[in-house]
C-alpha cells in the first residue's frame, strides 16, 4: 500500500492542476490582452492589426492593449511573444519575415517558430505587384524575360533591403525564368519605390497599397501580380503564373500566434473570434482596398501553411547563397 501513496499523491496533484487550469480558461479572458506587433506604429501591419484588436476587444468584453516591439526584422517582438506566458493575456502578429524567413537567413534565432509559437489564424495574404520604370520598353512578362536574356545583369531590381518580401520576390523571379538581374536593397521600401518612379531601378516587387498610386498615376507601368488569382484593385494586371510562370506566388502575410502551451480551448476562442471578424464588411473592405486578400481558417490550416513558406524560402534563399550583410 505504501508504494501506491507517491502515485495517488501525484495523480492528485495533477488533477487539482488540470482542475486549476480549467477554472482558469473557462474565466479567460478576465483582464486585458496584450496584442505584440514586431514592427513599427503607423505601418502595414500595425494599423490592420489596430483594426482588428478593436473588434476583438468589444467581443471579449476586455481591452486589447497593442505593443509595438519592432527590431531586428520582426525578431524581438516575435521573440516576447514566445517567451510570454502560454496563459492568453499575451498574443501578437507571426509575420513572414520572422516566422518563415529568418530561420533559414540569420545563423542564430533566440526562437524557434515552429515550437516555441501556436498558430491560431492566418489574417492576410497582401501579393506584390511586379512593375517597371516607364522607360523599360516591355509591356508583359514575356518582354522583361527576353529583354534580361539579351541583356544579362543590366537589369536590376529594387527592395527594401535584404530578406524582405521585395527581394525574396525577385529573387524567386530570378530563379525560375532563369536570368540574370541585378538586386539594388536600399534602406527602406519607399526609396526604392522612388527611384522606381525615377528610372534608375528597372524593376521592384511593390506591395500593393503601396504600388497603387504610382501605377494609377502612370508614373510606373504594372507587369503582373504574384498571388494566385488577379486583384479586384488591378482586374486587368494578370498572375505571373498566368503570365507565364506556373506556380509562382509570393505574398508578405501576417497572422496571429500566441506563446506555445497556450491553452487549447483559448486558441479555439481566439480562432473563432478571429475568424468571424474577418467576415465583417468594414474588414474584408479594409484588406481589399490595400490590395490584400484575408485570411481566415483553422490553426492547423495556419501551421501547415508556416510550414510550406518556410520550405519555399528556404529553397530560394539556398539556391541565391543570400545572406544578411
Amino acid at each position: 500500500m505504501k508504494s501506491l501513496r507517491p502515485l495517488i499523491a501525484a495523480l492528485a496533484a495533477v488533477a487539482a492542476f488540470s482542475g486549476a487550469a480549467q477554472a482558469q480558461t473557462a474565466d479567460w479572458p478576465a483582464k486585458p490582452i496584450t496584442m505584440i506587433v514586431p514592427y513599427a506604429p503607423g505601418g502595414f501591419a500595425d494599423t490592420r492589426v489596430r483594426l482588428l484588436a478593436r473588434k476583438l476587444g468589444e467581443s471579449l468584453g476586455q481591452p486589447i492593449v497593442v505593443e509595438n516591439k519592432a527590431g531586428a526584422g520582426g525578431v524581438v517582438g516575435t521573440n516576447l511573444i514566445a517567451k510570454a506566458a502560454p496563459d492568453g493575456y499575451t498574443i501578437g502578429t507571426g509575420n513572414l519575415a520572422p516566422m518563415a524567413v529568418n530561420p533559414s537567413l540569420m545563423k542564430e534565432m533566440p526562437y524557434n517558430p515552429q515550437k516555441d509559437l501556436a498558430p491560431i489564424i492566418l489574417i492576410e495574404n497582401s501579393p506584390l505587384v511586379l512593375s517597371v520604370n516607364n522607360e523599360l520598353p516591355v509591356k508583359t512578362l514575356a518582354d522583361l524575360i527576353a529583354l534580361a536574356k539579351k541583356e544579362p545583369n543590366k537589369l536590376s531590381f529594387g527592395s527594401s533591403g535584404v530578406g524582405g518580401a521585395h527581394h525574396l520576390s525577385g529573387e524567386m523571379f530570378r530563379e525560375q525564368a532563369k536570368i540574370d538581374i541585378v538586386h539594388v536593397p536600399y534602406k527602406g521600401g519607399s526609396l526604392a519605390a522612388t527611384d522606381l518612379m525615377g528610372g534608375h531601378i528597372s524593376m521592384m516587387f511593390e506591395m500593393g497599397y503601396s504600388a497603387l498610386p504610382a501605377i494609377q498615376g502612370a508614373k510606373i507601368h504594372p507587369i503582373a501580380v504574384t498571388s494566385a488569382k488577379r486583384l479586384a484593385v488591378l482586374p486587368d494586371v494578370p498572375t505571373m503564373a498566368e503570365s507565364g510562370l506556373p506556380g509562382f506566388e509570393s505574398y508578405n502575410w501576417q497572422g496571429i500566434v500566441a506563446p506555445a502551451g497556450t491553452p487549447a480551448p483559448i486558441i479555439a476562442r481566439l480562432n473563432s473570434e478571429f475568424n468571424r471578424i474577418l467576415k465583417e464588411p468594414d474588414v474584408q473592405k479594409a484588406i481589399a482596398d490595400t490590395g490584400s486578400q484575408a485570411g481566415g481558417g483553422t490553426p492547423e490550416e495556419f501551421a501547415a501553411f508556416i510550414k510550406s513558406e518556410t520550405d519555399k524560402w528556404a529553397h530560394v534563399i539556398k539556391a541565391g547563397n543570400i545572406q544578411l550583410q
